[in-house]
């Protein structure tokens, strides 16, 4: 990837940052910025007439903007690639487990750039009368009554799951609604219980795909998708054994029996009419009902089941894949900035600022860091948590490991003949360091980013783990260990969490090692 398709990347994520703000169209990914600014207090400020001005959305997408088009102008004013950096990426290319890994990770990156079109409730595209609306790319909610739903529901945000179901059942409507492929929320989407159908066979009941007789809850169902329960039964051995109770279509329990190895020996009912009549309403078949955390069913479309909020653990876990990149987008950056210029400073001009900052490092380095930033997080008010407090937090202890090696590289290089000629030709102290010393030390740079990402990734499941990290409104992997740890009865939320935390920890290993064996001039260079 080479300067001009960063640039222009940058330069339309944020021109569709600035432009879907200003337009009221949410954008994949580019809505990031606002939504976060509009999230968190501390990134907005309250104008006098009451209106709400997002800084830190529009200050992103311009920087966005600004750095898109310095790299392209770069690309074309510059001269050609430098011979030694285009000999270091073809032995990474080399190194197939490097190379490999980087464009599997390169292509979970583009998985997560897509946004509310992989992962979301809100339908994509809605066809209601002939006419075409997007609700997934529309900051404000639709509500019923703008696709013909009547009744308690129509002053209230769409259920586009349902709305498809029933559009699906009836002939007559005419409308279409274009769900994503994973149609459920990363979170503030509570799935009602989950449930498989159950099949009788000589008297018995089974599960769907099961050759054992069920044991459990089984439910008829007067809407699935809104999970009002008609009837509600206790199995054992596969044969009614237990409870029984029964509900209307207002939700008002009127009936409940108890049944001994499949034969009733009692009821009660409190409704109109007499219990036959109550009994026989249309309802669903008869289900198997999964209470939260339900386990992986396929046919409900939860992949890898539900959390013990009812969240989809599919969705949660693209959720929490997002945070990890948008984390890294902004983390990275910033602390490479601070810790180049900072390292390169304190070797290049020694003296007394290089020994303030590297005592400054040396307390800072023996402060246990993660009891530290669990301090400064406690104390952050909730109305103010969110990515970029956390991030900044991070920040504070972030900049040291890279500060130390340039400054190492500063202190080697600054007596070179080439920084001498430099000086005699009256370059000044910033040109010296950012357009010579700079690019000497690339290497060790692009050495320590894939080892910087694993800490990042593996500090924000730390937190989040420990309840000290992101608000529950954000889908982050640690809270998900951290609620398979809390119900180890359903192995699927500790096993799913465990592979995808540890297959992105190995990719971004394997890319550091690649790039660390490509870029090491000790092994691939001869000195004379």
């Amino acid at each position: 990837m080479n300067k001009r398709t960063i640039g222009l990347f940058l330069l339309l994520l944020g021109c569709l940052a600035g432009f879907g703000e200003a337009r009221g169209i949410d954008f994949p990914t580019a809505r990031w910025f606002f939504e976060t600014s509009r999230d968190v207090t501390l990134l907005n400020y309250k104008l006098p007439g009451g209106e709400t001005f997002l800084w830190f959305g529009w200050l992103s997408s311009a920087i966005l903007v600004f750095g898109g088009l310095s790299l392209l102008v770069r690309s074309f004013t510059g001269g050609p690639p430098n011979p030694v950096t285009m000999r270091r990426i073809k032995r990474f290319k080399d190194i197939k487990r490097g190379y490999y890994s980087l464009i599997i990770l390169m292509g979970l990156v583009g998985l997560a750039a897509l946004d509310q079109v992989i992962v979301g409730k809100e339908a994509l595209a809605v066809k209601y009368e002939n006419k075409w609306s997007f609700p997934a790319f529309t900051p404000e909610p639709f509500k019923g009554s703008d696709f013909g739903i009547i009744g308690e529901r129509k002053d209230a945000p769409v259920n586009y799951r349902k709305l498809k179901l029933d559009w699906k059942g009836d002939d007559s409507a005419k409308g279409k609604v274009v769900m994503p492929l994973i149609p459920f929320g990363a979170t503030d989407d509570t799935l009602k219980p989950r449930s498989r159908q159950l099949v009788q066979r000589e008297g018995i009941y089974y599960e769907s795909g099961s050759n054992k007789p069920y044991y459990g809850l089984a439910v008829k169902y007067f809407d699935m998708e809104d999970g009002k329960f008609h009837l509600r039964y206790t199995l054992r051995k596969g044969r009614f054994s237990g409870a029984v109770d029964g509900w209307d279509e207002e939700g008002e329990r009127i009936y409940s029996a108890e049944y001994l190895k499949g034969e009733k020996i009692g009821e009660k009912f409190n409704g109109e009419g007499d219990s036959e009549d109550f009994l026989a309403i249309e309802s669903s078949e008869l289900r198997a009902v999964k209470y939260h955390p339900a386990p992986p069913m396929p046919e409900e479309g939860n992949f890898l089941g539900t959390t013990s909020q009812g969240y989809d653990v599919l969705a949660y876990l693209y959720g929490g894949l997002q945070i990890n990149f948008k984390a890294a987008l902004i983390f990275l950056p910033i602390v490479y900035a601070i810790g180049i210029t900072l390292g390169m400073l304190m070797g290049y001009l020694g003296g007394w600022f290089d020994l303030i900052f590297d005592r400054l490092i040396e307390v800072f380095s023996n402060m246990p860091f993660l009891f530290v930033v669990i301090i400064f997080s406690s104390q952050v008010p909730e109305q103010f948590k969110g990515l970029p407090v956390i991030l900044a937090i991070l920040m504070i202890f972030g900049w040291m490991g890279i500060t130390s090696l340039m400054r190492t590289a500063a202190y080697r290089d600054k007596e070179r003949d080439y920084i001498a000629a430099a000086r005699v030709l009256g370059a000044g102290t910033p040109r010296i360091i950012f357009r010579h010393l700079l690019p000497n030390t690339i290497a060790i740079i692009v050495t320590l980013v894939p080892f910087t990402m694993s800490s990042l990734i593996f500090s924000l499941t730390s937190l989040d783990y420990l309840g000290f990290g992101l608000p529950p409104e954000n889908a982050t992997w640690g809270r998900l260990l951290n609620d398979g740890l809390s119900n180890l009865s359903a192995p699927w939320l500790v096993s799913s969490t465990f592979f995808v935390l540890v297959a992105l920890l190995v990719l971004i290993t394997f890319i550091g090692e690649a790039v660390r064996e490509a870029f090491d001039p000790k092994k691939f260079s001869y000195y004379r």
